[in-house]
Order: C-alpha cells, then structure tokens, then sequence
C-alpha cells in the first residue's frame, strides 16, 4: 500500500508539472515518465512476490533437511548403542479402526523383534525407520510401526508411520490394508507431506482393481489439491494420459 501511494504521488507530481508547463509535447513527456514509473513499481512488486513465494519453499525445503539430519543423528545414535536381544508377537494386532482385521503371520528374528515403545516418539519413528529398506522384515516393520500409532495417538510422526504401513502392506500385496492406511493420511493429515503421495497410491489401486472412473477422479484430485508435490503430480498426469 505504501509503495502505491508513492507511485501515485510521483504520477501526480509529474502530471502537474506537465500542466504548468503548457506544452503538449512537455505534457506527453511527463505523462510517458509517469506511466514507465508506474510499470516499473509494478514489475518490482512482482518481483517482491516471487521472492517471498521462493523464501516460502527455501524454509520447507531446509526444514526437510533438518529433519533429514535429525534422522541420520538418531539412526547413528541407535547403531552406537545396540538393540538386538528382542523377541517377536507375531500378532500384527490393532493401531487404528481397520486394523483388527490384520492376519497374523510368522516372522523371522531381528533387531526389531519384540520392539517396544520408549515414551520418546522422535527416537522409537528414527528408530523403526532404519529398518524400512529391509525387505526381510517387512512383517516386524508393520508390527512396530503399529505400536507406534497405539503408543502415540498425538505424535507428529503419525502421518508418516500410516503412510509407510501403506507401502508395506502394498508391497506385500494386501492392497486392502494399504488403502486404508494411505486414505487415513489423506484424511486426518491432510497438509502432511505425504499426503499428495498417499492420493496418488489410492487411485493406483482403484486403477489395478479396474475402476478406471474412480482412479481417474482420485488421479484428478491430486493435481487439484498437491500441485506442489511435483513427484505425484507427474506420476498422477501419467495415469490421466492413458485414462
């Protein structure tokens, strides 16, 4: 506001000018002047915005980062001191409403075997998370992270742990399972960062069972509503082509 007053003020003191000096050629002058201050104020505003839009994503991607080095600290912290001698429940058990169905199967001794809650949700998510790329334990990885979700009904990290429930079960092919878990992220997380991903994985699924109308309108949402997570917006325009 106070820099369109400025540009106002100039406007006017140049077009008073002009009309002091009688001219009509003094007056087109002043007035061509004025207009080009005008456009150039306007190019400067802007210019002000973009920055602060890209000031916008600099804080979200260092924050990222941050929690990236926080992680990898946890991680080295967790190998320094150990944590083998667990035994397992081969029971997937119940964290959220649909996963008292969950089945029960067997698994194999690791270090996530019999894993407990710490009371520090940071260090159990960091914890778990170090397992993730271990497909060999992707039944343990399920268990514990269930544990999580009942351990810590508050924790800012239940986003995340329904979101990687979903890749697991999804993985193994309990499509069902995965659904729920990444619909849950959508609904009760809806500004998360992986909410726009989670979108994307139920309308795959509607595509794999062959609802092509739905998957479509899922695939649809995700421009509409994650148009800044690049990664499902392109994987989501995709499906579209091809739909």
């Amino acid at each position: 506001m106070h820099k369109k007053i400025i540009t106002l003020s100039i406007f006017l003191l140049f077009a008073g000018y002009g009309c002091a000096a009688g001219g009509s050629e003094s007056e087109r002058t002043v007035q061509a002047q004025a207009q080009l201050i005008i456009q150039n104020q306007q190019k400067i505003n802007d210019l002000q915005s973009d920055i602060d839009s890209l000031r916008g994503q600099l804080e979200d991607t260092k924050y990222q980062l941050n929690q990236v080095i926080e992680r990898q600290k946890m991680i080295l912290q967790q190998m320094g001191t150990g944590s083998s001698g667990l035994s397992l429940n081969t029971n997937y058990g119940s964290s959220e409403g649909t996963t008292s169905m969950m089945p029960k199967t067997e698994s194999n001794t690791s270090n996530l075997s019999g894993w407990t809650s710490t009371g520090n949700d940071k260090t159990d998510y960091n914890f778990i998370m170090q397992f993730i790329s271990d497909a060999k334990q992707s039944n343990e990885l399920i268990i514990a992270f269930q544990r999580f979700l009942e351990a810590y009904p508050k924790s800012i990290y239940r986003a995340n742990a329904n979101y990687w429930l979903g890749q697991l079960f999804y993985k193994q092919g309990n499509k069902d399972y995965a659904s729920s878990y990444y619909a849950t992220v959508v609904k009760d997380f809806p500004n998360s960062s992986k909410a726009g991903d989670s979108l994307y994985k139920v309308g795959l699924i509607l595509l794999e069972k062959g609802d092509k109308k739905n998957a479509k309108a899922v695939f649809q949402q995700v421009l509409n509503k994650y148009s800044k997570n690049k990664n499902a917006v392109n994987l989501a325009n995709q499906k579209l082509a091809y739909l």
